[in-house]
């Protein structure tokens, strides 16, 4: 009988920036799905958002780090950063099952995603390689049967925020602490992201 394999779930995005509905969804996915790790996988150029305003790689890996060094169980990945072109998740996938073979790995996406599973690029193949956790948001039912399989679904309070509500408090000099972690706040404030340039 083999050794078993350590199950690591892989939570992508812009993390532009990484905040509070981030963490608490992957600690969710962690516990709710039995992972033993949950790597943060900043995107480079997100197939799905072709925005010109992306906050550089190296400040959004930074912010990254800052909010899960206290967290034995989370690290952050800069593997999607160090690839040119659009990030897909099959190539992402592909790299890492070759290289961590003692792993398994499952890719966390918000339940609203599942809907569109089918027109991700190489789905089929990429079902082969990973399992889909869903985060499952109170009241919002999914109707849709395709991949159902496939994914695991596992419960996330409702929590309203988003990257969009504490990039435009940040821009106006509002108060974004309980929003994102401390470390993260400090290091928005010295490096000045997200301020609106006259």
């Amino acid at each position: 009988m083999g050794e078993q394999k350590k199950q690591i779930g892989i939570m992508g995005g812009t993390f532009d920036p990484i905040h509070a509905g981030h963490l608490l969804a992957a600690e969710q996915a962690r516990e709710q799905a039995a992972l033993d790790e949950v790597w943060f996988m900043p995107t480079h150029i997100p197939p799905h958002k072709q925005w010109a305003g992306l906050t550089p790689a190296s400040h959004r890996l930074r912010m990254v780090e800052l909010a899960v060094a206290d967290h034995p169980a989370f690290r952050a990945s800069d593997l999607e950063l160090r690839r040119s072109g659009p990030s897909y998740t099959f190539d992402t996938m592909r790299n890492l099952v070759s290289v961590h073979q003692d792993c398994r790995f499952s890719f966390i996406i918000g339940g609203d995603m599942v809907k569109i599973l089918p027109q991700w690029h190489r789905i089929d193949d990429l079902l082969k390689m990973v399992r889909f956790i869903g985060l499952s948001r109170p009241g919002i039912k999914l109707e849709e049967k395709v991949y159902r399989d496939f994914v695991t679904f596992v419960e996330m309070p409702a929590w309203d925020i988003s990257s969009t509500l504490i990039r435009e408090k940040a821009a106006r000099g509002r108060s974004i602490r309980y929003l994102v972690p401390p470390a993260v706040e400090c290091y928005i404030k010295e490096h000045g992201l997200y301020e609106l340039v006259e």
